[in-house]
């Protein structure tokens, strides 16, 4: 899962060594800079600079820093800000979103190149989805998570990415607790009422940035006396700030009667899954494309497991007294579970993590899968506190686009202490030695790490940065998707013939974790689909753990168009690649593609189907 912090109020929409990734460049991502319209270049340039400014917080993910004011000529230290979320500058945001997209409708859209063309498009669309955001949906005014999460990414970013001396940066961090009462004070009078499950997480996540500002921020402060005064000075009024507001979310906003849900509803998510996805598919046809694949994958995993089932259960037989879906979960039901035993420790996932990349990464470089870049910049770390309510288990966070030699981290996310036994256990069996494999494929090598060192050498930096931030979600997501089935066609995990199998199941287990994302989202959204029908769907359709199950009910109801954009990504990336091959079946090279599609950067898979496939997109 790739995090994105969006710079648009405040919604969170999260070591190789190769070729070098400008003698790699596909010539359709670097050859257009002489077509490009000087018009549109100032235009979003400007738009994307303006919009960063509103929300400091969004700019330091983006590195950037500085911002000059265009009327009052005052440099901005964007670092040093924490953003205004007051109900008057949502007013100002929703005038800003409003003039730009009446200014972008103004471009003669026709005439541009097909890579200006693709970056309006995405400019719009996320113009209207903010625009959706701020005059319907207003998440804003009922979402607590919302300004939580901004809090401990206000104050992690400066800590974590090199882009100024330490003790500047901490000056930063500090410069920001200091305003963590006024932000609180803003956040209590924007709420108006919340869901139960926005109260539950706020509160467990608020608890991870006062541990950050007691712990994480007090052990990096130097031997600095002018630092630690103001630190001495800062933090306890924001620490008590902060619990204050954990008081209130359970005194207050969530004892106010509410007609709101967690659920979007249909008229809202068909709209925003329109804007999210970028594709012209619908959810219903999304939806009824998955419940269809269900049955063909699990049909699949019977096949895989009956010789392994054979083997290993031969005392008590196929099962042949029972028929269906009854025989099939007991089969394979059986079978996953004695693969499950091959796990981790309890304290041993990120070592395993750690060992599972540099296998992954000699394993891309000797199949020839594709280029990576020169940037050694990938570090595993544990997921900060104040994510771990959506980031329940891993997530990637890239480089800054503007700062692309700065740390990218995989998060991996620790078992907590506090976790009982089984129920430790139940995670550990669901993240098993098999799928941590997969995890790190999907994350790191040569998922979200590869796909956004690419993005990373976009040029011009204008661009870049556009694509980073406004980036299409199935693309990102898909590509992680796509990239772990070719691997698994190139013959990994490299060993035995059993070992591959038992890889091979437990990715079909993953593809229905897939399709069950989507079915989750668009039923629970839309549907009323309820708790105990989302259980059943995961834990006997699916094959999931009783943990896993419990940690994506729970992300279900956190967010909404975010869990179908691996499913519909995954077809996207398949169906493009299939093309490409066979509009060049007689100089197909798998790497040389891969470089190229990548290199554009998180575009609609439509919109690098027009790039690369010129001649198909017009038919």
């Amino acid at each position: 899962m790739f995090l994105r912090v969006s710079f648009i109020c405040l919604l969170l929409c999260l070591m190789v060594a190769g070729q070098n990734p400008k003698a790699s460049r596909s010539a359709a991502a670097g050859k257009t800079a002489e077509s490009d319209s000087p018009k549109f270049a100032a235009l979003s340039d400007q738009f994307m600079k303006e919009s960063l400014a509103l929300s400091p917080i969004s700019a330091s993910y983006a590195g950037y820093h500085k911002h000059k004011d265009a009327k009052t000529g005052k440099v901005l230290e964007l670092d040093a800000l924490l953003d205004d979320v007051s109900a008057a500058a949502y007013k100002q945001q929703r005038a800003f979103y409003g003039g730009w997209l009446a200014k972008f409708a103004k471009l003669p859209a026709a005439s541009l190149s097909a890579q200006d063309k693709a970056d309006l498009r995405l400019i719009q669309d996320q113009i209207a989805l903010n625009l959706l955001e701020l005059d319907e949906v207003q998440n804003y005014k009922h979402n607590p998570t919302v300004f939580v999460e901004a809090i401990g990414n206000a104050i992690f970013l400066p800590l974590s990415q090199e882009y100024a001396p330490k003790s500047v940066r901490l000056g930063h961090v500090l410069a920001r607790i200091e305003q963590i009462p006024r932000f609180l004070e803003q956040t209590k009078h924007v709420l108006a009422d919340s869901d139960p499950i926005f109260v539950k997480v706020a509160a467990e996540e608020n608890d991870g940035n006062v541990d950050m500002i007691e712990n994480m921020v007090k052990e990096e402060l130097p031997a600095d006396a002018k630092l630690k005064q103001q630190y001495d000075d800062a933090a306890p009024k924001a620490i008590a700030a902060l619990k204050a507001f954990n008081a209130w979310l359970a005194d207050d906003l969530g004892k106010r009667k509410t007609d709101r849900t967690w659920r979007l509803g249909q008229p809202w998510y068909d709209r925003k899954f329109k804007y999210v996805m970028e594709t012209p598919v619908t959810p219903a046809q999304v939806l009824a494309d998955a419940e269809q694949q269900m049955k063909a994958v699990r049909a699949e995993m019977l096949e895989l497991a009956l010789p392994m089932h054979q083997q290993w259960f031969a005392e008590h037989g196929a099962h042949d007294d029972l028929a269906g879906r009854d025989r099939e979960n007991k089969i394979v039901g059986e079978v996953l579970q004695k693969i499950s035993d091959e796990h981790a420790g309890r304290d041993q996932l990120a070592d395993n993590v750690k060992r599972d990349l540099a296998m992954i990464k000699q394993f891309i470089i000797e199949k020839k899968i594709v280029s990576m870049g020169p940037r050694d910049n990938l570090k595993v770390i544990p997921t900060p506190p104040f994510m771990r309510g959506i980031y329940s288990v891993a997530g990637f966070h890239s480089a800054p686009p503007l700062e692309p030699t700065a740390e990218a981290q995989y998060w991996v996310t620790p078992i907590d202490a506090k976790m009982p036994a089984a129920r430790a256990e139940s995670k550990l069996r669901e993240y098993n030695d098999y799928t941590l494999k997969w995890l790190s494929i999907h994350e790191a090598l040569p998922g979200h790490y590869v796909q956004f060192e690419h993005a990373n050498n976009v040029q011009p930096e204008r661009r870049r940065l556009l694509r980073n931030l406004l980036g299409n979600g199935c693309y990102v997501e898909g590509w992680a998707e796509y990239i772990a089935q070719v691997m698994m066609d190139s013959g990994f995990p490299p060993g035995d013939d059993l070992g591959r199998t038992k890889y091979r199941l437990m990715m079909r287990k993953l593809r229905l974790r897939l399709l069950a994302n989507t079915i989750l989202d668009v039923r629970m959204q839309t549907m009323n689909m309820t708790d105990a029908q989302a259980m059943e769907l995961m834990t006997k359709d699916a094959f999931q753990t009783q943990a896993e199950a419990d940690g994506k009910l729970q992300r279900a109801k956190l967010s909404s168009t975010q869990l179908p954009t691996y499913y519909v990504g995954y077809r996207d990336w398949m169906s493009l690649r299939e093309d490409y091959q066979k509009a060049h079946a007689s100089d197909f090279d798998m790497r040389k593609y891969h470089d190229m599609v990548l290199d554009l950067g998180p575009l609609p898979i439509d919109a690098v189907r027009a790039i690369v496939l010129p001649a198909a997109a017009k038919r």
